[in-house]
């Protein structure tokens, strides 16, 4: 799903809401958990899961074209966990 079809999903749900709203609505919920993930937060969705940021060490690589060694610097990565409640609606969905 991309952001203008959730946009769109909103907006038929809540027809009395105008269309500007509702974007700044996504917006800022989307600029709120960016901020929060940045600041180093945890962010837990009740029913979808934990967005957490973790940290990946320097590491030597191999660039697989040449063979050469490179080093790749040390970065911060989003890890998503996935809620009992989506867990289990993937998996009911998937022995259909």
């Amino acid at each position: 799903m991309k952001k203008s079809e959730l946009i769109e999903m909103l907006q038929d749900e809540f027809p009395e809401i105008d269309r500007k709203t509702i974007i700044n609505i996504v917006n800022g919920t989307f600029e709120a958990m960016i901020e929060a993930l940045s600041e180093g937060e945890k962010i837990e969705i009740r029913g979808l899961g934990t967005f957490k940021v973790k940290s990946r060490p320097a590491k030597i690589a191999r660039n697989p074209k040449t063979g050469e060694k490179i080093k790749v610097p040390p970065k911060k990565v989003v890890h998503f966990k996935i809620g009992k409640v989506l867990k289990a609606k993937l998996n009911s969905k998937a022995g259909v």
